[in-house]
Parts: C-alpha cells; structure tokens; sequence
C-alpha cells in the first residue's frame, strides 16, 4: 500500500479541483482520472492523469490546467504523466461525479457491471429491460426518471457520451457510457 504524505494529499485535493473541459460540472477527482499526486523534491510534483479513452482529446487541457492550479499553489515543477494502467472505468466516476451529471441532464453510467469484457449485442436501440439479455438497470431518463428509453446515436457530443431520448417524456439526453 502506497503511504500519501499530508503534502500529497493537499497537491491532489488542489489538482482535482480542477474542472473537466469536457464536462465542466465536474471535476477530474470526481470523474476519477486524477490517479496520484507524488513529490519528489521541495518544488518538484509528478502527477498522475489517466484518460477515460486512450487518445482523448482532452488530456492536454487537463495537463495543462493541472500544471496551472498547482504553479498558483506555488509548485514550480510540475511533471503531469499520462498514465494507461490501470485503464479508467466509468466505476471510477464518484457518487458525488454521478450525481452532478444527473443533474446536468446527463444520465450517469450504470454500476456494478461483471468485470471483464464489455458485450455487444446487434438488434433493436430501444431499451429492453433484462429479459431481453440488457442489463438489468436500464438507462433512465435525467429529467423523468423513466426506463423507457431509446438510442439515438451511439456518439454524441464527445466519444465518451451516447445520444439517447425518453420515449415517456420525449426529451433527448446524452448518456454516459460504462466502460
């Protein structure tokens, strides 16, 4: 077990207040990117970032405005090193992160999916419930909370979202897709 000095601990609360550029309602602690904050001198920081898709787009920005809050918390050397294993999960997403994208009107990812590969299954977009091999917590609708749903598109605004309408009340909405 990796022992995290009091220091550590206050550069990763700083770091991961950092907004997400993509999805600015959270931050990168509650999206669950920001891995470790390690120093290795009196003005030396390497932090650990790991994107939510191997070539992410925004992992610069992110770098980038880590190196910024923690060059205005008075580090001067701040190394941000991309970090692939291990991969991200939308299970890293926080309550807290879940609850903000629900709010937004973004429904959240779904938990408690079997480790392991993620299934493909072709056929109908529209969502079935479990007795049709969909898991058993369909997506709900952010504003409605119905399970009536249907995909739209499975992209939507960034690669990481799918594009979804609530057939009850008819309204769009992007979901956050589990990986």
């Amino acid at each position: 077990m990796v022992t995290i000095t009091p220091l550590e601990a206050e550069l990763l609360e700083v770091a991961g207040a950092v907004p997400d550029p993509e999805l600015p309602v959270l931050t990168l602690r509650e999206l669950g990117v920001l891995r470790a904050v390690r120093v290795h001198g009196p003005d030396s920081v390497e932090v650990e970032l790991t994107p939510t898709y191997t070539g992410c787009p925004a992992v610069e920005a992110m770098s980038l405005d880590i190196e910024r809050v923690l060059h205005e918390h008075g580090v001067r050397d701040v190394t941000v090193r991309t970090v692939l294993a291990p991969a991200w999960s939308t299970d890293d997403i926080t309550d807290e992160g879940r609850r903000k994208l629900r709010e937004f009107g973004i429904a959240p990812p779904r938990t408690g999916r079997a480790a392991g590969p993620v299934g493909l299954r072709l056929g109908p977009t529209r969502t079935l419930g479990p007795a049709a091999g969909e898991a058993a917590d369909p997506v709900r609708c952010p504003r409605c909370e119905s399970a009536d749903t249907e995909l739209l598109s499975r992209f939507s605004s960034t690669a990481c979202k799918a594009l979804r309408r609530c057939l009850a009340c008819r309204e769009p909405f992007d979901h956050f897709k589990e990986l």
